[in-house]
């Protein structure tokens, strides 16, 4: 008689312990061999698992370097915008509220630009939650104002068709 592939294939009396061989091994083979499935499979899981943590761990990796050149990016671009504020704050020499305030809007602009070059992703993330717990009806106010500019944004830019679909009946 062949030996069963699965568990529940063994007759009742060998999943017990009972022998049908004349030696009366083949139950407790039967049950040795499932348990060494049963850890070949344990130890492919764990190899799995830790494949698993080290695909992740490397995504992490790489969105944070991503995160951290797009940073150096926008940081550099507010500092560009900072400057090109102040340069049209001078032409307004004849202002000195005018010129004032575009200097002050310049100075702000480049405190944002070198915090943004100094902070992480997690301290970023930390103070956005923070300004959500503590004002949750500006966040909310604010999230609904940014949704409706961009559907009017969305809207605006819907090419308009040629030509009606109705004229094509017509007689």
């Amino acid at each position: 008689m062949a030996e069963p592939e699965f568990p529940h294939d063994v007759p009742h009396g060998a999943a017990q312990g009972a022998t049908s061989g004349p030696d009366g091994t083949e139950g407790a083979r039967a049950k040795a061999e499932w348990r060494g499935l049963q850890g070949d499979v344990e130890n492919l899981a764990g190899v799995a698992a830790e494949q698993g943590r080290g695909l992740i761990d490397a995504a992490r990796l790489q969105a944070q370097d991503y995160v951290e050149r797009r940073k150096g990016e926008a940081a550099q671009s507010v500092q560009d915008l900072a400057r090109s504020l102040r340069g049209s704050g001078k032409d307004m020499a004849d202002k000195p509220h005018v010129r004032a305030f575009f200097d002050s809007a310049a100075d702000g602009l480049e405190q944002l630009g070198t915090s943004i070059e100094r902070r992480s992703l997690s301290e970023f993330y930390g103070e956005a939650e923070a300004i959500a717990r503590r004002a949750p009806v500006a966040v909310a106010v604010g999230t609904f104002m940014v949704g409706l500019l961009a559907a009017r944004f969305i809207k605006s830019s819907n090419v308009p068709p040629d030509e009606d679909v109705r004229d094509s009946y017509r007689a």
